[in-house]
């Protein structure tokens, strides 16, 4: 399949492919959707196997976030960039700059931010290139790292699935099992620990396992059987395509709520997982935390107003369950649905008012 047919596919507006050979900088940015509004999506920096793999998973990143900022509410399209290549190799203070300048070039149709493989400072030298950036330096009007944010958001929806589950929004005395303990699944493990939950974590760093059983209390359980622990919630907060074909039929959950994007290795999971009566809340409605908390730089900053806001994921979480029952569909399909539904009515008021600008401007002239 060509490049044009893969971005049709993926429903993508524009794809821009970045090379500068003197800083080693190759990127994509993929811009999916603007219809509510400017996309919004972070850089990812990965030493990806090839070249395709790189344009096939920005382009499906970029269309995770189309849904994730639509059904967060934001006024915000969606887009994703990737920067290929080993970041502790290559990464420089030339080549995020160089990079910067790329995102410069769109005008404003792309908003670049944190993600996995770039830094709170990558963000800050792109802004000396771009205004373009969320995610920088609070000395900077920034937000900083979103990760607090998104964990803050995935706590949030676990009150609401604990209520769907179990009658109760109340965390304290259920298990989950945290399946990556970076930035987001540490900050996770954290507010699990302080509201009376047994935390089990896995990861492939060691390290990060060690300080969350040192410091909240966790259980460390093998990242290769992880999946398979009997537990009340699964949290899968690393990579992607974790729930799949082989670790399905071995889950022991009563519901699956986690930070990581794209847990759905394909779609037809999803019905697996309602067959098993697994509870699933959809990712990208969860872990819209850290999108949530960034889109606020572009109104100024304020925390207690953007933590506020990531908290309603709650309440996003139970219409998608509420949709999913009316119309009998899977969670995952409900959560798409809803995010449809505002790209439709909302894009729709968009366009009304470009035409009444338009109209404005038309009018001023003519008075001139």
């Amino acid at each position: 399949m060509g490049i044009f047919d893969r971005q049709a596919g993926h429903g993508c507006e524009q794809v821009v492919f970045c090379s500068d050979p003197d800083t080693s900088l190759r990127a994509i940015i993929a811009v999916h959707s603007t219809r509510l509004g400017p996309a919004l999506g972070g850089t990812r920096f990965k030493a990806y196997e090839n070249d395709d793999d790189a344009l096939n998973d920005v382009l499906r990143l970029a269309r995770g976030m189309t849904y994730k900022n639509a059904a967060a509410g934001l006024d915000l399209g969606g887009g994703k960039a990737v920067i290929i290549g080993n970041p502790k190799a290559i990464r420089s203070e030339a080549l995020i700059r160089t990079y910067g300048r790329f995102v410069d070039s769109l005008g404003g149709r792309y908003l670049t931010a944190e993600d996995v493989g770039t830094t709170q400072t990558d963000m800050d030298l792109i802004r000396r290139e771009t205004p373009f950036v969320t995610g920088v330096d609070p000395l900077h009007g920034g937000s900083g790292d979103p990760s607090e944010a998104t964990a803050h958001g995935v706590f949030s929806a676990m009150t609401t699935v604990v209520d769907r589950v179990w009658g109760e929004p109340d965390l304290s005395g259920r298990h989950v099992v945290v399946v990556g303990v970076g930035k987001v699944g540490g900050f996770l493990v954290a507010r699990l620990a302080a509201a009376g939950a047994k935390v089990s974590v896995a990861d492939i760093n060691d390290e990060a396992v060690r300080a969350a059983v040192a410091e909240h209390g966790a259980t460390a359980v093998p990242v290769d059987q992880a999946h398979a622990v009997q537990c009340d919630i699964l949290s899968p907060c690393a990579l992607g395509g974790s729930l799949n074909a082989q670790t399905v039929p071995e889950l022991a959950c009563g519901a699956i709520v986690g930070a990581a994007n794209n847990q759905l290795a394909t779609p037809d999971i999803a019905d697996q997982l309602e067959r098993r009566g697994i509870v699933y809340a959809p990712d990208f409605v969860v872990n819209a935390g850290g999108v949530i908390n960034i889109a606020e730089e572009l109104a100024g900053y304020d925390r207690s107003r953007a933590f506020a806001r990531v908290a309603c994921i709650a309440e996003n979480l139970r219409s998608v369950f509420e949709i999913a029952e009316r119309d009998s569909v899977t969670s995952e399909i409900a959560a798409e649905r809803l995010a449809e539904r505002r790209m439709q009515d909302v894009g729709r008021v968009s366009l009304i008012k470009t035409r009444f600008d338009r109209a404005r401007s038309d009018h001023s002239r003519s008075e001139r």
